[in-house]
């Protein structure tokens, strides 16, 4: 989950809906691939967060913090059931949406290697899975890497959106280098020049539309403490549902 301390609680965005933003986002952009790798990517995208534990209805505290709170995903350890549960269904869709999810979990997870001999034979795993289906795909790394870049660009930029990490007074923040940057590492920017509200400028343009609207649902939580894993998936059962939305436009 994603948790955002709001005045009368906590607004909760769940994985899987910032991974359908994600998705919104990449499918702005000019398509630069075959329609089947096309789509692929998109699927990758939509559901790069798929498969979280399932916590819902427990009586522990997986998904609370010390506190009682709800616990926002960069507060909870790496799950390597997860990561392989995202990545086995990715195969049912194919060797091109594995070869993306397995990069997807590479680029998140590298930084684990050598922390237990598990963690570190998956990483190993994901390195010689990426090989064999670039060779079976007649893929080089650089087309893979761009096609993922675009993952990973729409992924940063909906968890900015998501997590009110736009600057306040029109302040810039890096979203990631442009997937198309043909060699040359440019990275966009988001910046609110207006205020809170107010349309966001995406620096340089990436988009086909020359302005366009995105959004998430979040779930509202009126309480700040639950007893446990039951008690919070109750509230979060019968809690009321916001639209969050952004319209971006050309800086």
């Amino acid at each position: 989950m994603i948790v955002n301390p709001i005045p009368t609680g906590w607004q909760i965005i769940y994985q899987q809906a910032h991974a359908l933003l994600a998705t919104q986002l990449a499918w702005h952009w000019p398509p630069f691939l075959a329609p089947d790798r096309w789509v692929g990517l998109l699927a990758a995208t939509a559901q790069h967060d798929d498969e979280q534990d399932a916590w819902h209805g427990r009586g522990g505290h997986h998904g609370l913090t010390p506190a009682g709170a709800p616990a926002n995903f960069t507060q909870q350890a790496f799950s390597i059931e997860q990561a392989t549960k995202v990545l086995h269904a990715a195969r049912f869709q194919g060797r091109w949406r594995s070869l993306l999810t397995s990069m997807h979990l590479s680029t998140l997870y590298e930084s684990l290697r050598g922390s237990s001999a598990e963690i570190t034979s998956f990483l190993d795993e994901l390195r010689a899975r990426q090989e064999r289906w670039l060779k079976e795909l007649s893929l080089t790394k650089a087309q893979a890497a761009q096609a993922y870049d675009l993952l990973h660009w729409c992924d940063r930029l909906s968890l900015i959106l998501c997590r009110n990490e736009v600057p306040e007074m029109g302040r810039a923040v890096e979203i990631y280098p442009d997937p198309l940057g043909n060699g040359h590492r440019t990275a966009h920017l988001v910046r609110q020049p207006a205020g809170p509200g107010t349309p966001l400028v995406v620096s340089p343009w990436p988009f086909v539309a020359k302005e366009l609207t995105v959004s998430v649902e979040a779930k509202i939580l009126h309480q700040l403490q639950f007893r446990d894993d039951a008690e919070l998936a109750t509230a979060l059962h019968y809690c009321p549902t916001q639209t969050r939305s952004w319209t971006l436009h050309a800086g």
